[in-house]
């Protein structure tokens, strides 16, 4: 399960970008997250994918 809030969810969420995952697809393949829905959700904070940096920022 996913934290709810939004800057714990974008902390855990780049961490495990950072030390498992070579990208966000590979993320939400592996652990069955719909990407368009992660990305909404870190979105309404204002923040965004970055592929080159692979995080959100």
């Amino acid at each position: 399960m996913l934290p709810k809030d939004p800057m714990i969810l974008l902390s855990y969420i780049n961490t495990l970008l950072r030390d498992r995952y070579d990208s966000l697809d590979a993320l939400c393949e592996d652990l069955d997250i719909e990407k368009a829905g992660l990305a909404a959700e870190l979105a309404a904070p204002g923040f965004e994918y970055d592929p080159e940096q692979n995080r959100f920022r």
